[in-house]
């Protein structure tokens, strides 16, 4: 019966248009990444502030940092005899990034989809009191999935670096998600567990840069930035 068929395809396309259906997309993982897919996402531009206690954010609710250069950059308060656990923490054991502190030294921890590690830590631990932290990752670029160079930096000074030699490309985890001053979810690092992951002093705030906000020289936010980011509290 191709008339009937042909009056079939016809009728079909005339509701997916009235409907917005296409253009078809018959792309699996790479719809979990937003730039990739070309849909819209709930946070726009280059820059993030989160704050303690934030958890349970997914993706879209999140910059996505996948496949460019960024930094992360969180102010902190911490206690005598040293500072433990998670700062910010996305994803999960199959996938994902976290920044927490362990004896007291700045670490960076990457899980390439529960495969490969990568790891890089600070040479010395946070003193006690109000510092600023800050990882910055310098994204290979030319493709997905590519690699970059972390640098670790306590107060601007830089305190540790390391190679990361490749990248998840599309989506870190569709149920562990964002966690700010513990990882709430599977965890993204063996160094700790969901127990045990809560963070020991006090987290202000955490920002998120992509981008030329990812290469601040003077790896520091400003004190005018600071002063915004506080009245903005209030």
């Amino acid at each position: 019966m191709p008339e009937k068929l042909a009056e079939l395809q016809r009728l079909w396309l005339i509701e997916a248009v009235r409907y917005n259906v296409l253009p078809l997309d018959d792309r699996k993982a790479e719809r979990g990444n937003a730039d990739i897919a070309g849909r819209p996402t709930l946070i726009r531009g280059n820059t993030q502030v989160l704050y303690s206690g934030m958890h349970g954010l997914g993706e879209n609710l999140v910059v996505n940092i996948k496949n460019k250069s960024h930094a992360v950059t969180a102010q902190l308060v911490i206690p005598e005899g040293g500072a433990n656990g998670v700062i910010i923490a996305q994803g999960g054991m199959f996938g994902g990034w976290t920044i927490y502190t362990q004896d007291g030294r700045l670490t960076y921890y990457y899980n390439l989809l529960g495969v490969q590690p990568f790891k890089v830590q600070g040479e010395k631990p946070i003193p006690p009191g109000e510092h600023q932290v800050r990882i910055e990752f310098d994204y290979d670029g030319g493709g997905l999935g590519r690699g970059g160079t972390i640098s670790l930096y306590i107060d601007g000074e830089k305190t540790g670096e390391g190679r990361l030699d490749r990248t998840q490309p599309n989506i870190f985890s569709p149920d562990d998600k964002t966690d700010v001053g513990r990882d709430r979810g599977t965890a993204v690092s063996p160094d700790y567990t969901s127990a045990t992951s809560a963070f020991n002093g006090r987290i202000d705030w955490v920002q998120l840069d992509l981008g030329e906000d990812a290469n601040n020289p003077a790896h520091q936010i400003s004190a005018d930035e600071r002063f915004r980011i506080k009245m903005a509290l209030q």
